[in-house]
């Protein structure tokens, strides 16, 4: 463990020095693409700035559906159903080696049904849990807690990738029509794949956790400070208004007819197979408005939900410009000769797991990333006979797996649990280790 500690913080002073933050990376990254496109695929310099100008505002729609995703998943996280739920899981584990191994479960169960609810729920049931569990090891706690954000999120049914091509009216339908989610997130390959690393995974935190002369609990002054959401008073004074605001009545109409609507939708398309995006995130919404009870309970759980939008709100508009060049310009085709060059049938879907990988620890978005990779990537696996299927679920998946390790998701649990990131690299980093050649053995296979 004392060599992890000293490889979390040379990682840690690294990041610091190096990397810099997300809209900064945004620009790099345009920069880089106009390059590309005048330079290596041929474009004039003013086709490339129309062709930039132009996309940014292509992706408005799926900058929305990216942002419903993570607001809807917190406003649930933030109801009194939920927060019952989370106070009973804090309560099953009876040891810290099982306190851990729980957390890690927990957090990717969640993060299987939806990235944003298992963010803030996992750190709500930190806060929990370690109240109950002093004598666990705390920087172990919390890494577990980000597990579901490394293992499992693009893999359920929150997935970005997976659930918006099979959207109806997504940006790449006229290329790749329509593609349900029985051959992706419902398929025996990926639902086996995600039990594999969620048993891996759960069994690996059992095993890491220190021993007790080792462990390192949480700070009394961070236990005493870790707070919770307080729903509004209801107001002494009367009045039709604030009877509106403080009663079930309009949340109840509207989460019922919400249900309603849901299950006629389901029933007259296919029950599951008529999930995608909208659906899910109407779903949570319809949940959260439920669970919440009142309008002036879901309001202040807004506006704590919309505190973590704005890296979505400033950044997508950059990537729809990055993703108006490639479309644009001619770069679309040159980077799938390229991956075709360096692929065969068999390799390709491996190949494309380990560059998202890599390319997402700079763009750590599974969203946006996805706008600029999808055209060159399903452009080089026709022209290999690789079936799309396969290059979406290799992307969702290496689209995750440097998740792990890199910060930016975890900026809202570290903020909850007082911790810097590089107290938990060093148990990210064996997590990761385990995880890597795990699955992309698996999508060697897959090819």
């Amino acid at each position: 463990m004392e060599t992890l500690v000293r490889i979390a913080e040379s990682l840690g002073r690294f990041s610091s020095r190096f990397v810099p933050s997300a809209f900064a990376i945004a620009v790099l990254l345009t920069l880089l693409t106009m390059a590309l496109a005048t330079g290596w695929a041929g474009a004039a310099p003013p086709a490339v700035l129309d062709a930039w100008g132009g996309g940014f505002w292509e992706l408005l729609g799926f900058s929305m559906q990216m942002a419903l995703v993570m607001f809807t998943g917190y406003l649930l996280a933030l109801t009194g159903p939920v927060r019952a739920l989370l106070e009973r899981a804090a309560r099953v584990p009876r040891t810290p080696r099982g306190a851990v191994a729980w957390m890690a479960f927990v957090s990717m169960a969640l993060a299987y049904v939806n990235w944003g609810l298992s963010l803030v729920a996992s750190a709500m049931l930190v806060r929990f849990m370690v109240k109950r569990r002093p004598d666990v090891d705390y920087r172990l706690l919390v890494a577990c807690a980000y597990f579901g954000l490394g293992a499992t999120w693009h893999s359920g049914l929150s997935a970005s990738a997976p659930l918006l091509v099979a959207t109806p009216g997504h940006f790449l339908e006229k290329s790749l029509g329509v593609l349900p989610i029985d051959r992706t997130l419902f398929s025996p390959f990926n639902i086996g794949l995600t039990l594999a690393v969620v048993a891996g995974l759960t069994l690996l935190a059992w095993v890491l956790h220190p021993k007790p002369e080792n462990t390192v609990r949480v700070d009394p002054a961070v236990l005493e400070s870790l707070g919770d959401f307080t729903p509004p008073p209801r107001p002494a004074e009367r009045g039709f208004a604030l009877w509106l605001d403080h009663s079930r009545l309009l949340n109840t109409v509207i989460g019922v007819l919400g249900l309603v609507w849901l299950a006629r939708h389901l029933w007259m398309n296919g029950g599951w197979r008529a999930l995608n995006l909208n659906v899910v995130n109407f779903t949570f919404l319809v949940l959260a408005v439920l669970l919440h009870g009142t309008p002036a309970r879901l309001l202040k759980a807004s506006e704590e939900a919309g505190t973590v939008l704005h890296g979505i709100v400033l950044q997508f508009p950059l990537y729809a410009g990055i993703y108006g060049i490639f479309k644009a310009t001619g770069l679309t085709e040159r980077i799938g000769e390229l991956f075709v060059s360096l692929s065969t049938r068999e390799t390709f879907p491996a190949i494309v797991y380990l560059y998202s990988g890599v390319v997402n620890y700079f763009v750590p978005s599974g969203g946006s990333k996805w706008a600029i990779e999808a055209p060159y990537l399903l452009d080089a696996a026709t022209r290999l006979g690789v079936a799309p299927e396969k290059v979406v679920l290799a992307y969702a998946w290496g689209d995750m797996a440097t998740d792990l390790i890199q910060p930016f998701w975890a900026l809202p649990l570290l903020a909850v649990a007082r911790l810097e990131f590089k107290e938990l690299l060093g148990f990210l980093l064996v997590a990761f280790l385990v995880y890597l050649p795990l699955v992309t053995l698996a999508f060697f296979l897959f090819g």
